[in-house]
């Protein structure tokens, strides 16, 4: 029982940790696209951004240690190298968009970032369901950042293309 608790504690803390270097990193290119960038109206307070994603980076450690407990070698071998992967992919993502401002190429890793998580739901799911289910919430916000990311790009492209 206490190797369980070991378990888990590393993998909430792998992805909280990831997740938490990738906003310092990003956060003057964030800070800067708030104060510049032309917003959709649909765009939450910066507030909300900074309580979904520890929750939904807890879930995903959870899912993570779950699947590392139970599954066999070869589905745990996949499910953790699509874990590891999305997670690259998602640290990658705020310093695009928010350090580079790379709206449109944004967009495209977003969509790579949902097809990996959906394969890590799908991988998940094979070794323990329930760690499948506590990765719909963070498919669905992403697939909401997706379409945030776009009404970004729009906006911002025709400002740029009118100045």
């Amino acid at each position: 029982m206490k190797r369980q608790w070991k378990t888990y504690l590393f993998w909430i803390l792998l992805a909280e940790g990831t997740g938490l270097l990738a906003a310092f990193l990003s956060r003057d290119g964030l800070a800067r696209f708030q104060q510049t960038a032309v917003k959709p109206s649909f765009l939450p307070p910066a507030i909300v951004f900074q309580v979904v994603w520890p929750f939904l980076y807890a879930l995903t450690g959870i899912g993570a240690a779950r699947v590392w407990l139970t599954a066999s070698r070869g589905i745990r071998q996949t499910a953790i190298n699509l874990f590891i992967a999305q997670g690259i992919i998602n640290f990658f993502w705020p310093l695009l968009f928010g350090n580079a401002k790379a709206y449109g190429l944004s967009v495209y890793w977003l969509i790579l970032l949902w097809v990996l998580i959906l394969l890590m739901i799908l991988a998940f799911r094979q070794a323990d369901k329930t760690a499948a289910l506590l990765q719909i919430p963070y498919l669905v916000w992403v697939t909401f950042a997706f379409a945030l990311n776009v009404a970004v790009w729009q906006l911002n492209l025709s400002v740029c293309l009118t100045k």
